[in-house]
């Protein structure tokens, strides 16, 4: 029976559950068929899908939100061809609560978009995800099928696909040891190719049970050891892929390309709350629901312990607001290490997603993320321009007039807009009033 909603929730449904069509070096999910030894065929069935679509529509239905999202993943959702999808939107218009859109995202790698996926996909209005890691060299390193062929070809005809239908699609791309050390090379790649909405997510990974370290350490540019697998991302050279690329983004593409890191940290600067959950206080909201209808408390931690049941035998708001997960998602908050707590930057990532917490503080507090030094390394670089694009919003304008700004500081020479500095109280404000920045921006 349903429930009463204490707090929203969103789902990544699992439909395919770890099954796909690649066999990517660095993948985590392909490992979670170990969790259902045994079983052949992982596509949801029928009965699953329709107490999946029907709860979650139940659950999301009086909230204030006028639409209801779905999100597909996998494995590789395309897998399940183009019918199952059909009875997907089928099922979801059955359902439709009066007021309410329903709409869809699916993340795939892209390889089986034909023609036909992409005209349904546009007819139905489908958000779509490609993943992509940068040029063919970059993207073929890792991004495989199960007999090491690349795929690099296959994907980039599948979004070919999605553009001659006018599909809208943003851009994922895995930041991992190699193309890290090519940020300019991936992002001028990525936008040359029409991206206009680009993810980056950087890959760490100590071993496939989340426990035993990696056997040989990694070195970084400091001479840091890390025990983590070759092809992880070091905390110093993500810091600096971010930074490099932060500086050709705010110099030429600011409201024309949308970098979900960036435009979620001019949020946090201004005091907004993290629309995304690695940088939020709290989490918790983000569950995921596989093949089987098992909900697990989030996409990265689905192993045993972090199963709350099966949305056949109990309602999906019920499992999603019990003790269980709620405890799971203030843990994130009430865990951080006493270094976090006092940290300066605390706000631009609240110690980041509990999953990458395996370092220990300077003074041996275990708990401090993976990332630190990336985040850290990115505030100090980018935070006087982000101040900066936080005071123009404040007074009316756009954030892109960042670029003007920048223009007209560095006499029209390319030097990056980082280097802007944060205006002294009675210099000029930046936003072109006229007056001193401590009677204009300075005082917001």
């Amino acid at each position: 029976m349903p429930t009463e909603m204490r707090r929203p929730f969103q789902v990544m449904a699992k439909p395919i559950g770890p099954r796909c069509n690649l066999d990517c070096t660095y993948c985590y999910y392909l490992e979670k068929e170990r969790l259902y030894e045994g079983t052949k065929r992982f596509d949801m069935s029928e009965t699953v899908l329709e107490t999946y679509i029907r709860d979650y529509i139940d659950s999301q239905a009086s909230l204030p939100e006028p639409e209801i999202w779905f999100n597909w993943q996998g494995g590789e959702p395309t897998i399940l061809g183009l019918s199952y999808f059909r009875q997907i939107v089928e099922l979801q218009k059955r359902y439709q609560p009066s007021g309410k859109t329903i709409r869809n995202a699916m993340q795939t790698n892209g390889t089986l978009i034909t023609d036909e996926w992409a005209r349904f996909l546009k007819q139905e209005d489908f958000l779509v995800g490609i993943s992509i890691d940068g040029s063919e060299e970059i993207n073929d390193q890792y991004r495989v099928d199960r007999a090491g062929r690349p795929s690099f070809k296959a994907v980039m005809v599948g979004l070919e696909h999605l553009k001659a239908h006018g599909v809208s699609f943003n851009v994922l791309t895995v930041v991992h040891r190699d193309n890290a050390q090519k940020p300019l090379e991936v992002y001028r790649f990525l936008r040359d190719i029409g991206a206009e909405y680009i993810q980056f997510i950087p890959i760490v990974e100590r071993s496939a049970d989340g426990k035993t370290l990696a056997a040989a350490p990694q070195i970084d540019e400091d001479g840091v050891e890390y025990h983590v697998t070759p092809w992880s991302v070091l905390p110093r050279t993500y810091g600096t892929f971010l930074s490099t690329i932060f500086d050709e983004w705010v110099s030429k593409d600011v409201g024309k390309i949308f970098v979900q890191f960036f435009d979620l940290q001019l949020g946090l600067w201004m005091g907004a709350p993290a629309s995304l959950c690695w940088f939020a206080e709290t989490c918790g909201q983000g569950l995921a629901v596989e093949h089987n209808g098992d909900l697990y408390a989030c996409d990265h931690y689905v192993y045993p312990e972090y199963r709350l049941g099966n949305i056949t035998e109990t309602f999906i708001a019920e499992l999603a607001n019990s003790e269980q997960q709620i405890s799971f998602g203030e843990d994130k908050r009430d865990s951080l290490p006493r270094q976090c707590r006092e940290c300066d930057v605390r706000f631009a990532c609240n110690g980041g997603c509990p999953k990458h917490r395996f370092l220990t503080t300077a003074d041996g507090e275990p708990g401090l993320n993976y990332y630190c030094r990336s985040i850290k390394h990115f505030a100090k670089h980018a935070g006087p321009t982000l101040e900066i694009m936080r005071s123009l919003v404040q007074s009316g304008r756009p954030a892109s007039d960042i670029m003007t700004l920048n223009s007209k500081a560095k006499g029209g020479s390319p030097h990056m807009a980082s280097r802007v500095r944060t205006p002294g109280r009675n210099d000029p404000c930046p936003c072109g009033s006229g007056k001193k920045y401590k009677a204009c921006c300075g005082k917001l």
